[in-house]
């Protein structure tokens, strides 16, 4: 074999790399890594598509929950994220969405209607028939008191200016327009949505 000084060094430098390499521990690495891969956390999580509750953009986002779905369990939520898929956001979220996880999951979060009672100081926790039975009591009882039917000149109006409507700015099309439907039909004037907030 003809070999030149150059192409001694460059095999000898080769040579001396490569036994380095396996002296040092490195010859098993390709093995090693597939054994310590982990399985995607996200494999086995429910994927389920919702808008973010924050501003009027309505962005779309990914909730990935965890739980066997069985009749009255409660699943966890382990990740939100952009829906790729959405014409809104494709995929990207604010500061405000990327942070939905940790409101999900804060302590101080409320997950029951409160009420303070007349006179007192302090809120408590009640359920969610008291919450809108009481709404829609007090509704009847200022539209029963504040309803105009007709105005000075006579003419009929059928306007209840006492109380508004503020709409969510999130809703989807059906919903607004269903909100505003019933909101008109009781006579109110006042009303807005939350995307001008």
């Amino acid at each position: 074999m003809n070999l030149s000084r150059r192409g001694f060094i460059k095999l000898t430098g080769t040579s001396l790399a490569a036994s380095s390499v396996g002296a040092l521990g490195f010859g098993y690495t390709g093995e090693a890594l597939a054994a310590a891969v982990r399985p995607y956390k996200l494999a086995a999580a429910t994927e389920t598509r919702n808008t973010c509750t924050y501003c009027s953009v309505a962005c779309g986002i990914l909730i990935y929950s965890m739980g066997d779905r069985a009749k009255n369990a409660r699943s966890n939520i382990i990740h939100i994220e952009g829906d790729p898929d959405h014409p809104v956001n494709r995929g990207t979220l604010c500061p405000k969405g990327a942070g939905l996880l940790d409101v999900v999951h804060a302590p101080t979060r409320l997950r029951a209607p409160r009420y303070r009672a007349p006179g007192s100081n302090a809120f408590k926790e009640v359920s969610w028939d008291f919450a809108l039975d009481r709404i829609a009591r007090l509704m009847k009882d200022d539209r029963d008191k504040n309803f105009i039917a007709k105005n000075a000149a006579g003419t009929t109006v059928n306007r209840w200016t006492s109380t508004g409507m503020l709409a969510a700015s999130a809703s989807s099309t059906e919903t607004s327009y269903a909100t505003w439907k019933v909101v008109r039909a009781l006579g109110m004037v006042v009303f807005d949505n939350q995307a001008r907030v």
